[in-house]
């Protein structure tokens, strides 16, 4: 559950860094922070995502409920994120809020769905 929370809030800041990276754009060299427009530091922090998204997921699929699909929705919000460089400018903030929202969609029902066997277990009934 930690982990879910923290895709939500790692994915939540990698959408907010792609989307407002142009209005900021200029402002990099000044603030010595050029790196960040760079593309290999956005996939970088785009597979950390990824990991420990997965981590988070097969963990939950493990110790709980034994559903692949919030994995599923993981992997493809992370696909369509990656590949949002092979579209125009003017599409990539749809890729963004697609990939984002699939991300934390997954992160989302991956606690519901680890809440919601916690809570069968403790009372005593099953799935």
């Amino acid at each position: 559950m930690f982990l879910d929370r923290l895709g939500i809030t790692a994915t939540s800041l990698c959408a907010l860094h792609c989307i407002l990276l142009p209005v900021i754009l200029p402002a990099l060299p000044l603030l010595g922070l050029t790196f960040l427009a760079d593309h290999f530091w956005e996939h970088v922090f785009l597979l950390i995502t990824g990991i420990l998204g997965s981590i988070a997921m097969l963990s939950g699929f493990k110790r709980y409920h034994k559903k692949l699909y919030p994995f599923y929705l993981l992997m493809l919000g992370i696909g369509v994120y990656w590949i949002k460089h092979d579209f125009s400018e003017q599409a990539e903030p749809f890729f963004i809020i697609i990939g984002a929202t699939l991300i934390v969609a997954a992160h989302i029902i991956n606690i519901k769905l680890c809440d919601s066997c916690k809570q069968c277990s403790s009372h005593g009934c099953s799935d």
